[in-house]
């Protein structure tokens, strides 16, 4: 039976998959987020999201009505579903913040951006709206701290939803001959120079990884 270690808590759905398919599932979470309590002095014309951390603290926060009178813009399908399930309007998408990023640049050059980020977000949107002096501000509205734990069962996968879950994991732990299934390219990237084995899931969400795994193991 192989052993499947996954690096935050998945899914009830999620972990009976793996588990119906004979793997043994550890669950670790190896990063914590919080929402932060914030300011906002300016709300440009369009409104960006990165992650679902982030749309759970404007949504605890009395900045909500507001923000919900913009257009938004965001990466990832579950952090759309997110917004629009709580009524938020979503104009632009993409899978990677990247992308979105490419679509920014391509279509509205000329207008400004307010961007609801986490304490560790990596610095590909900003560098991008920069280059191309797009007008925007950020406000940090929810943080991430390392949880890092050593591992002493055997473990055959590891499954990465995040860059910063990889930094945590490799704090007390090395990588062997595990099998590295990770959501999107950004994650698989934190594992380079660390391991040659690794795998990217078709689609950045939880559910293609399980396929990854599902598909690497038939």
């Amino acid at each position: 039976m192989k052993t499947i270690l996954s690096t935050k808590k998945l899914e009830k759905a999620t972990k009976k998959r793996l588990s119906d398919a004979g793997f043994n599932v550890i669950e670790k979470p190896f990063i914590k987020t919080n929402s932060i309590d914030f300011q906002v002095k300016t709300i440009n014309e369009f409104v960006i999201f990165t992650s679902k951390n982030s749309v759970k603290s404007v949504l605890k926060h009395k900045v909500e009505s507001q923000v919900k009178e913009k257009k938004i813009f965001c990466v990832g399908q579950k952090t759309k579903k997110f917004l629009e399930k709580n009524h938020f309007k979503v104009q632009e998408t993409a899978d990677y913040a990247s992308d979105l990023g490419s679509i920014i640049v391509e279509k509205y050059k000329n207008n400004s951006f307010t961007f609801f980020s986490g304490n560790i977000r990596r610095n590909t949107l900003p560098d991008l709206l920069n280059e191309n002096n797009i007008k925007w501000n950020e406000v940090v509205v929810y943080e991430t701290t390392l949880n890092p734990k050593k591992v002493t069962s055997k473990i055959d996968g590891i499954l990465f939803f995040s860059p910063s879950a990889v930094d945590s994991y490799l704090t007390k732990n090395k990588l062997e001959n595990q099998t590295c299934f990770c959501i999107g390219t950004t994650t698989a990237k934190a594992l380079e120079h660390k391991t040659e084995n690794i795998k990217i899931a078709s689609q950045p969400t939880v559910e293609n990884v399980i396929e990854e795994v599902l598909k690497y193991y038939k």
